[in-house]
């Protein structure tokens, strides 16, 4: 499966969840950090509500998710919500065989 297939799946079963963790104005606290990578291993998918408050972009937020831990990654931004997931359930639906890669 191509990253392009792996993310419209990801975006697909991320539509029927709600966010569980809210970034505010204190930002992308360390605190917030590990309460991310935590449900990212039990969930593996989640959404992230930046609010209104908080004083950073999101496109910051999710660079520095990305660099501040190599568990997470950013799978979609749209407005104040980003959809992450793990780099386990990543690299398994990318690496995945779909009927047309087989044949």
């Amino acid at each position: 499966m191509t990253e392009r297939a792996a993310r419209k799946e990801l975006m697909r079963r991320s539509t029927e969840i709600s966010p569980t963790v809210h970034i505010g104005k204190e930002g992308l606290t360390e605190n917030v950090l590990n309460e991310i990578v935590e449900q990212l291993k039990r969930a593996r998918l989640i959404k992230v509500k930046v609010l209104s408050n908080s004083d950073e972009e999101i496109d910051g937020l999710s660079t520095q998710l990305t660099e501040r831990s190599n568990k997470v990654v950013v799978v979609d931004v749209r407005g104040s919500v980003m959809v992450l997931t793990d780099n386990r359930t990543w690299k398994s639906l990318c690496d995945k065989k779909t009927a047309s890669d087989r044949a």
